[in-house]
């Protein structure tokens, strides 16, 4: 669980999950990611671990989701790894992804779909045209099979562990090239339709983020190509 200047959503957030799980009655454990935070989040993330033995709290000196994402993955012990948003908690979602991917034929990821047949997405219009002109050009300009590729996701450790080891990209962009690179390397990749609604301001203005991730696509695209190129 990443979580950038959160003292006033995380404590609940952890709760949730924490409580969540004890009842599902299953080991696990709670990553806390905390990076850059300018407010209590750090302190706060340590208090809460303090409280849960489940909960371990780390620090990355920069904001940055997509390096706390890589972070919060490679130090995960579990065979499944799980990513919630502080702001995007969905058990039902982390049961049936998990269902999935514990099958011996299961998939290799389950993404959480904002976009796909079932779901139901109602944030702001604005992160809505967002979400649905970055997944267009997924779709068309890198042949992502998935409708999504930011938010809620179900792995399996020892299958991407790899992917993850070869991501070059963090900010927006870490999960979106984790999901590319692993349909390159042949892994099965699924998605699951949820609902998601607004229950926080979002941590980067829109018209900040269009701009930055439209020029890190192109970055990554180009990355991509040149890879192969050299394969």
């Amino acid at each position: 669980m990443p979580a950038h200047n959160e003292q006033d959503y995380l404590e609940a957030a952890v709760t949730m999950v924490v409580i969540g799980l004890r009842a599902r009655r299953e080991r696990f454990e709670v990553v806390v990611c905390e990076n850059g935070s300018t407010d209590d989040t750090a302190a706060l993330a340590g208090r809460i671990a303090g409280r849960f033995p489940e909960v371990r709290a780390l620090s990355c000196p920069t904001a940055d989701y997509g390096r706390a994402l890589r972070t919060g993955f490679l130090t995960a012990q579990g065979d499944i790894v799980v990513n919630f948003d502080v702001d995007l908690i969905d058990l039902g979602f982390l049961d049936a992804g998990v269902a999935l991917v514990d099958r011996r034929d299961g998939p290799a990821v389950v993404v959480a779909s904002k976009r796909g047949p079932g779901a139901q997405d109602n944030r702001s219009l604005g992160r809505r045209l967002v979400t649905a002109v970055f997944s267009a050009i997924l779709r068309h300009g890198f042949g992502l099979s998935v409708t999504d590729t930011h938010g809620m996701k179900v792995t399996r450790r020892a299958d991407l562990a790899g992917v993850v080891q070869a991501c070059r990209f963090g900010a927006d962009l870490f999960d979106t090239e984790m999901i590319l690179r692993a349909e390159m390397a042949g892994l099965s990749v699924a998605e699951l339709p949820v609902t998601v609604r607004d229950t926080r301001p979002p941590r980067t203005p829109i018209m900040t983020r269009i701009p930055r991730s439209l020029a890190g696509l192109v970055r990554l695209r180009l990355a991509l190509w040149r890879e192969r190129s050299t394969a």
